[in-house]
């Protein structure tokens, strides 16, 4: 008699669950013959950043408020999970910046911030004339640039924009998204488009242009034909993670939280082939799947290989949002746009601004909207930005409100108001990142151990699931060609 398959899945964010998902059949499932799967999570909660609770009267969501629509990994899970009618569309566009002193409304025609032409920034007062020429000149005769191994973002955007578009326009979007710095950002894991573009040669804006599709507008003809760019879920990104739990548990997938692993070991004289273990329990697996943060996958497999160390180099970046709700009559908001980016080192009072970008939830997500209400979430944190941690949830929320006041000229006194902290919310993907991961799927090729998640494949939630979805066929396969 043959031994059940068991397989399991270390790390229950968004990556593991997925990888779960799958294991037990996903859209087909759940399967008449399944292997064992066991989902161990080391904290209480699962789901990792996708948390969703009641806040004024909504449902709020306290990590991501929605996911990329033009992927299709999220909307997929979400269909296959019986969630479509909850799904809904982003309600507006477009999105302003502060500079010098005033907000000005970002062109459509920017990639991840950057432009795709000279023309589109001409009108941005905000921008000085000398930043503005180095766009004119990769137009009509661009810097040359040899780029042939991994970059930083930053090397390519200051060599043939310049610097100052560089960090006042581009680096509070791209840098923003990944709370990190343009300068150790790796360009082929980060912003690929950017990085072939760089490698063609001659003006970085034309092949840009050309790269990126009819969606690099945003407008209403590219939503025509592809579909809304954003999308989100009435019941909250949270409740995402929530079905799939309570399915996962339906299909006889075992969950546990509160469970750190401490240990995955080798048993050759075992009934399978690999043991995995917490404090108090040891569970026999054919095959495991580590959807951890890097460093916790790096510390249970480098006795394995020498290359799997690197992963402990992964750094993520902490970063805190603060949800208010203000009055609409005693404050302002720009009258389009769905929030604010905010350059850093924005100089304020004696100090730098802590808030990086301001997101209009309501304008957003038109579920959230509440007549006489403006709900509205700043972000605060970067890489190397950690000064939130040392203030009380009070002296942030006040903090960022004067702040906001600043940017937006009038903010009232807010009548709620909720600070959440992602202390490691975010993987740094550094110059070479790609290659580093690539050396530790390689170490672990010979072995029935995969990894999944953020810090590799994308930190999106498309990304993370569709990271998690392979490494579970990857899997599904390998116990096929074991018992065949």
């Amino acid at each position: 008699m043959s031994t059940r398959p068991s397989v399991v899945v270390v790390g229950g964010g968004i990556a593991g669950l997925a990888a779960a998902w799958e294991l037990s059949g996903g859209a087909d499932g759940p399967l008449r013959d399944p292997a064992r799967v066991e989902l161990i999570e080391a904290s209480d909660h699962l789901g990792g950043t996708l948390v969703s609770t009641e806040f004024a009267g909504r449902t709020l969501d306290l990590g991501p408020d929605g996911f990329l629509a033009r992927r299709p990994e999220a909307l997929t899970l979400a269909r296959e999970l019986g969630l479509e009618e909850q799904l809904v569309p982003i309600a507006a566009s477009g999105a302003s910046i502060w500079l010098r002193g005033a907000l000005e409304e970002l062109p459509t025609s920017l990639v991840l911030g950057v432009p795709t032409n000279a023309k589109s920034i001409k009108a941005m007062k905000g921008l000085t004339w000398s930043s503005r020429w180095p766009a004119w000149r990769d137009e009509h005769s661009p810097k040359k640039l040899e780029v042939t191994d991994d970059v930083s973002i930053g090397t390519i955007l200051r060599r043939k924009l310049g610097s100052e578009l560089t960090y006042q326009l581009i680096e509070p979007m791209v840098g923003g998204i990944q709370a990190g710095r343009v300068d150790e950002l790796s360009a082929e894991a980060v912003f690929p488009a950017l990085f072939e573009a760089a490698q063609r040669g001659g003006s970085l804006m034309k092949a840009l242009r050309t790269s990126a599709g009819p969606g690099a507008s945003g407008g209403s003809a590219a939503e025509r034909v592809l579909g809304p760019l954003f999308m989100s879920l009435r019941t909250g990104i949270g409740s995402l993670a929530e079905e799939l739990t309570r399915q996962l548990r339906e299909r006889g997938v075992i969950v546990r939280t509160g469970s750190p692993v401490t240990a995955i070991r080798p048993t050759p004289s075992g009934t399978y082939p690999w043991e995995v273990d917490t404090i108090d329990t040891a569970t026999g697996a054919s095959a495991i799947i580590l959807a951890t943060p890097a460093p916790t996958a790096g510390r249970l497999t480098h006795v394995l290989d020498e290359a799997l160390s690197g992963l402990q180099s992964i750094a993520s970046a902490g970063a805190a949002m603060i949800t208010f709700v203000f009055d609409t009559r005693d404050t302002t908001l720009p009258p389009t746009g769905t929030g604010v980016l905010i350059p850093l080192a924005t100089a304020w009072n004696d100090d730098v601004m802590m808030t990086t970008a301001v997101t209009f939830l309501d304008r957003k997500w038109e579920h959230l909207r509440r007549d006489g209400e403006i709900l509205l979430r700043a972000h605060v944190g970067r890489i190397d930005d950690r000064r939130s941690e040392v203030l009380s949830d009070d002296a942030l929320i006040e903090r960022v409100r004067a702040e906001l006041a600043t940017v937006l000229g009038r903010v009232g006194t807010p009548t709620a108001a909720r600070v959440q902290r992602w202390p490691e919310g975010l993987p740094q993907y550094y110059v070479g990142h790609n290659q580093l991961v690539a050396r530790a799927r390689h170490a672990l090729a010979p072995y029935a151990i995969r990894l999944a998640g953020s810090p590799y494949d994308g930190v999106g939630i498309p990304a993370s699931i569709g990271s998690g979805r392979r490494a579970a066929r990857e899997v599904r396969d390998l116990l096929s060609a074991t018992t065949a």
